[in-house]
């Protein structure tokens, strides 16, 4: 269930865009993942470095070719909240696959897009994507956390 804060008919012309974009990453189309990306989108994933600037396609390629078959995911307690030309989309997504190396991936994360409807069509133009980490001096990410 994705909760919409703003004009419900743009509601529907940006999940269409990314239900595309989600396909294209679970079937690891970098093309058809940078269609739905700002040609000035700004990064902040879960791979280094601290900011990614621009599409990095190639990037994407390369992370793909670590992933045996397709990429699975799944979202909640999703919340799109949109005003004109500019949307911010937040939920905590999961993400499951077989690496080429044979580990199984099971990872919940947090994400939030940054959305701007330019030249009439909905882009992404900011990533966010992160996990906690153990702030106890740890200092190591918590990737066992489940909602």
């Amino acid at each position: 269930m994705i909760e919409i804060i703003g004009n419900r008919d743009e509601a529907e012309a940006i999940d269409e865009m990314l239900a595309s974009w989600a396909s294209a990453l679970g079937n690891k189309d970098a093309a058809g993942v940078v269609r739905h990306l700002s040609d000035d989108i700004v990064g902040f994933t879960l791979a280094a470095p601290l900011v990614h600037k621009g599409k990095g396609e190639k990037g994407l390629e390369g992370w793909f070719l670590t992933w045996e078959g397709p990429i699975g995911g799944n979202e909640v307690d999703v919340r799109l909240t949109i005003g004109g030309d500019v949307a911010f989309w937040t939920g905590l997504v999961q993400m499951t696959g077989k690496k080429t190396d044979g580990i199984e991936v099971d990872l919940w994360f947090r994400q939030t897009l940054g959305l701007k409807k330019e030249a009439g069509i909905w882009k992404i133009v900011h990533e966010h994507t992160s996990v906690p980490f153990a702030m106890e001096g740890g200092g190591l990410a918590e990737l066992g956390l489940k909602p």
